[in-house]
């Protein structure tokens, strides 16, 4: 169960917003310590305890030796302050996760250890881990995740340049064929660093990179030096394909091996040095199978009700058997925005991009035979399956996994820069 542990603990570094009227019990008695006040919330002495025996068991498993005591306590404490903060964010702008959501990504937690849903309660409690806590902190660990790809996500734009000189740089480029096993300590530099500021980071990064020449174990130098979300946890990054690195490290990485580390990489508000853990050969090539559809999609609503919704594309079923042209049919009824004045034509599309209903009807219906009306979550539907084939995507891919290269390496950046300003906004008071 160690991956499943490993996982919980991962989860569980998330902290949950609480009044400082939590931390009275009944009779007005102090039952915690406030480590540090965050706005109209605080962070307690408890969920700081119970961090630190997360990251020392952790460490003791992996045989890796953490910084000092009042360094790693201090670290661990501003990550929870981070949390308090941007869990605060997300509640003020009505940011929720739904127990159908969370559901979703234990189940997901659960499939990777090969156990069933249902069974998560009984093993987390063989770990010492209470089921209640764990969904708390892994509902935290999402509305984090989710408030960054709301407020600093979507304001990345990729330019169509961008996307070209991206492919053009990866041609013949041994990164963008190979995929790598990496860990990652970041130095941030604040906004209004001054240039005194910039050069004392900047000789940290080099006395860093200048260790781990020497040997030193990166993952206790990223534990103790990196801000990066990674940090207690060694730094690593995971695996990922070359064409998914940021850019960032793109020039680094061509001339580096199983075991390399990069010198200190300078981006516009931070320093960066990169370890190779392990690296190996990627697919090059893709191919997918492929429809083309057309459909006809009628929605209920005020006027029509679900029943006259599907008794309407009976009607239009019976027409076209009479020999109608599905396409002008189609013009008329379809309340398909997109593809109406296109005869419902859906074009080429593979697995994964329409409603479970609508493929499953796609993989059951034969070239050219219109489908019962059948229900979606956007209404009710009949389709016709025009051509099918394998399509190689290889092209696709690339702009596809260059659009996710350049957004990651600007995320990067602006992540660092918005909680920077969340951090510079809130009101902290540190009691420990």
């Amino acid at each position: 169960m160690l991956k499943l542990k490993a996982l919980c603990a991962f989860a569980a570094l998330a902290s949950a917003p609480l009044t400082l009227a939590e931390e009275l019990s009944e009779t007005g008695e102090f039952i915690d310590g406030i480590a540090a006040i965050v706005n109209e919330g605080v962070v307690l002495t408890s969920q700081l305890e119970s961090q630190l025996d997360t990251i020392r068991s952790n460490a003791a498993t992996q045989g890796m030796q953490l910084p000092p005591e009042d360094v790693l306590k201090d670290q661990l404490l501003e990550r929870l302050i981070m949390s308090e903060i941007q869990l605060q964010r997300a509640d003020r702008i009505g940011l929720a996760i739904s127990d159908e959501m969370l559901n979703r990504s234990i189940a997901g937690i659960a499939e990777q250890n090969g156990v069933a849903f249902e069974e998560m309660p009984r093993l987390l409690a063989l770990d010492g881990l209470d089921y209640a806590e764990f969904r708390r902190s892994l509902r935290d660990e999402i509305t984090i995740s989710q408030l960054r790809r709301i407020e600093v996500g979507q304001s990345i734009n990729v330019a169509e340049r961008e996307v070209e000189q991206c492919i053009a740089d990866l041609e013949g480029n041994v990164v963008a064929n190979s995929e790598y096993l990496l860990s990652h300590i970041l130095l941030s530099v604040p906004e209004s660093a001054s240039a005194a500021e910039i050069a004392e980071t900047e000789t940290l990064a080099d006395e860093i990179y200048a260790r781990a020449q020497d040997g030193a174990d990166f993952r206790e130098l990223a534990v103790r030096y990196s801000s990066g979300p990674t940090a207690l946890e060694g730094g690593s990054l995971g695996w990922m394909q070359g064409q998914q690195v940021p850019t960032l490290f793109t020039d680094v990485l061509q001339d580096m091996g199983k075991g390399d580390v990069s010198q200190p990489i300078r981006a516009a508000s931070s320093f960066h040095i990169v370890k190779v853990d392990d690296l190996r050969s990627a697919v090059q090539r893709s191919e997918v199978e492929q429809a083309r559809v057309r459909h006809i999609l009628v929605q209920p609503n005020e006027l029509i009700d679900d029943a006259t919704a599907r008794q309407q594309l009976e009607d239009a079923l019976e027409r076209i058997r009479a020999g109608e042209e599905f396409g002008e049919i189609a013009k008329l009824l379809s309340d398909d925005p997109g593809t109406a004045n296109l005869g419902g034509d859906l074009g080429w599309a593979g697995e994964g991009v329409y409603a479970p209903e609508f493929e499953e009807n796609i993989a059951a219906s034969e070239i050219g035979v219109v489908s019962e009306p059948f229900r979606t979550q956007f209404g009710w539907h009949i389709l016709e399956v025009l051509e099918r084939r394998v399509y190689d995507n290889t092209e696709d891919l690339k702009r596809q996994n260059c659009d996710v290269r350049i957004r990651n390496s600007k995320a990067e950046e602006e992540s660092q820069l918005w909680m920077q300003r969340l951090r510079d906004e809130a009101f902290v008071e540190k009691r420990i």
